[in-house]
């Protein structure tokens, strides 16, 4: 029961980060579901999925109704993402919990530099028009970022939009909402493939983060329509900077990750 309490704040906390900068959200909710809420790697992974993507719905529903969202990247971009989310899931039943936490510390950092760089770059807080965009780089993305949710059991949004802004010419209103819709899709196709493997979850803990993820997440999207992004985008990368620098340290140095 204790574990359902805390998950509370923390969920609000994991869906804010959701709705203000577009993502993020898995890569903060497996650190606290493993390290915060004594889940098992391994369920924690299957679980994140969850919670992200719930809270994913939620902030895409609140920016498609703006008029925000880039629908044709957006389902392009989800195809070949769920299939690169079937192998991710596959290979995440192969390894060890302290090989996938050793993997997922490099993919922090860039997703880290990347986020900087975004926020340094300064593509501005307004939305602008939907960029074309071929369908073959689409695709490639799609199949990278499918690939890091089905292993990792992250959403994508911390790699999605820094592709969407640096890579494709989106403005960050529009990426932000874009990434939204893509992660609620290709979350959704890793959770089914990492169920059809046979993966757990703690039903109450995960009822408990999700349901107040989505309420921060709904929040969040306003607050992001209101606050400079680039400060958003700065403390971000420096929390992942430093939740990364914690993990490396503690599989390292201790006996982490916990086995829940």
């Amino acid at each position: 029961m204790s574990a359902v309490l805390v998950a509370i704040p923390l969920g609000i906390a994991i869906g804010l980060v959701v709705g203000t900068v577009g993502g993020g959200g898995a890569i903060l909710a497996l650190p606290v579901l493993v390290y915060l809420l004594g889940e098992g790697v391994g369920p924690a992974s299957t679980a994140s999925l969850i919670v992200v993507a719930i809270a994913a719905a939620v902030g895409a529903g609140a920016l498609a109704l703006r008029g925000q969202v880039c629908w044709r990247v957006a389902l392009v971009f989800t195809a070949p993402a769920a299939v690169g989310s079937l192998a991710g899931a596959a290979a995440n039943a192969a390894v060890s919990p302290r090989a996938l936490i050793l993997a997922f510390v490099p993919v922090m950092l860039v997703a880290s530099a990347a986020t900087w760089q975004r926020a340094a770059g300064g593509a501005g807080d307004e939305a602008g028009p939907c960029p074309h965009v071929h369908i073959g780089q689409i695709a490639v993305a799609g199949v990278g970022v499918g690939l890091l949710t089905g292993f990792f059991g992250v959403g994508g949004g911390f790699m999605i939009v820094p592709v969407l802004t640096l890579w494709m010419g989106f403005g960050f209103l529009r990426a932000v909402a874009t990434s939204l819709v893509i992660i609620t899709l290709t979350g959704l196709a890793a959770l089914a493939s990492h169920l059809a493997l046979g993966a757990e979850i703690d039903v109450p803990v995960t009822v408990s983060l999700a349901s107040s993820t989505a309420a921060g997440a709904l929040a969040g999207t306003v607050i992001g329509q209101r606050v400079p992004q680039a400060a958003l985008g700065r403390a971000f990368a420096v929390v992942v900077f430093l939740l990364a620098a914690f993990l490396l340290g503690d599989v390292l140095f201790h006996d982490g990750p916990p086995h829940g």
